[in-house]
């Protein structure tokens, strides 16, 4: 692989990964936690329809998740006198996460902005165990810095579910950190933080 133009098309050579856009987008959805009981149990399904039922933003949630049932039979839901079908109950679960990562926009920023210090990442790069020898480039987990308003186009691309613009953020990153070499981290096996 040693045009670096290559990279742009992963798999050529028989590399795997994800575009590092698609990385960032799994690594936001990892900081997101809610309630762990599943949809179809009791206390799962009841826990989601409180959060739902309690606000304005909850309501909304729902309709944009295709729920569009009479009050009574929401009210009959909430009483657990009736059982939603398993196409609500999954709509439900999309509505809630759907609720969840709106509520915590600001905490993410806020976390990985870290007052300006920025989160450390770790980027695994592609994996090129499937490739011939003959066209493998030496690349080694890199460590990086990111900070500045690099965090907040990265979630507020994830939370319009923006992949484009998810691409055109990790490829800020990469350039600005990586040096020459950054477009052989175009695509990676994975990326990691803690914030």
């Amino acid at each position: 692989m040693a045009s670096g133009s290559r990279w742009r098309h992963l798999g050529t050579f028989r590399a795997r990964g994800v575009h590092g856009g698609v990385a960032l987008a799994e690594g936001i959805d990892r900081m997101v936690t809610g309630i762990e009981s599943p949809v179809d149990s009791e206390r799962g399904l009841a826990a989601r329809l409180r959060y739902l039922t309690a606000s304005d933003a909850g309501y909304e949630a729902m309709d944009r998740a295709g729920i569009h049932v009479r009050p009574r039979t929401l009210m009959a839901w909430l009483a657990e006198e009736q059982t939603p079908s398993k196409a609500n109950l999954a709509r439900l679960d999309a509505a809630y996460w759907d609720l969840r990562r709106r509520n915590v926009i600001a905490d993410l920023k806020r976390r990985l902005n870290n007052r300006g210090r920025g989160t450390r990442i770790e980027i695994d790069p592609a994996d090129q165990s499937a490739v011939d020898r003959r066209h493998q480039r030496d690349l080694e987990t890199r460590s990086v810095n990111v900070r500045g308003a690099v965090w907040d186009r990265a979630v507020d691309a994830w939370i319009a579910e923006d992949m484009g613009e998810l691409e055109a953020v990790w490829d800020d990153i990469i350039q600005s950190t990586l040096g020459t070499d950054w477009d052989a981290y175009t695509y990676v096996s994975s990326i990691g933080w803690s914030a």
